[in-house]
């Protein structure tokens, strides 16, 4: 039950970008499009959940905080550097890659240490940070925009802890398998183009 209402609950946050557009000040400060970002691309949904997932129910322990605080940590890092113009290369191609491996630890039921995985999803989020770092739009406040971005990452990753939570049984594992491998397939279509 207490899982059903953090799934309910973040189920409900993902209504809050159309709510929040009657509040004057957040388009200009750069919040609002900072929060909705995350959700302008499969590339951004499907990575942030499936960190969500991965930690929660396949790494479990300290990681279930971890893995996704390093994840916000190293986007926003990614962020900035978006921001002021710090290219990393083959960013596109990058993030794509990181939606087809963290899927593929989701399909695999891939279990590393801690610290492994804190580096592989701090890697994948340095380039999806640099991503949304580097559309800031023209007139937004840089701080309000990463505030906002970073918001629903956790939103995002808490989707991806409802949904582990959903996961019970061996359907419910074969379910998550084929899910995974659902979203590295979506990794792959996106690097292919």
């Amino acid at each position: 039950m207490k899982y059903q209402r953090l799934l309910l609950a973040a189920l409900a946050a993902l209504a809050l970008p159309t709510a929040a557009h009657a509040h004057i000040g957040l388009h200009a400060d750069g919040t609002l499009a900072g929060f909705s970002h995350p959700f302008s691309g499969l590339d951004h949904i499907l990575a942030m959940i499936a960190v969500g997932f991965w930690a929660s129910t396949l790494l479990g322990g300290t990681a279930r905080l971890v893995v996704p605080s390093t994840f916000v940590a190293v986007m926003a890092v990614g962020g900035v550097m978006g921001i002021y113009g710090i290219e990393l290369p083959m960013v596109e191609t990058g993030i794509a890659l990181t939606v087809a491996l963290l899927g593929l630890l989701v399909a695999l039921e891939v279990k590393v240490p801690t610290p492994a995985a804190a580096l592989i999803v701090g890697t994948c989020a340095l380039l999806h940070g640099q991503a949304h770092g580097a559309e800031l739009p023209a007139m937004s406040n840089a701080t309000g925009y990463v505030a906002g971005f970073l918001s629903a990452t956790i939103i995002l990753h808490g989707l991806g802890f409802g949904l582990a939570a959903l996961r019970f049984g061996r359907a419910g594992q074969v379910v998550a398998r084929i899910a995974g491998a659902a979203v590295a397939l979506a990794g792959a279509a996106l690097l292919a183009g």
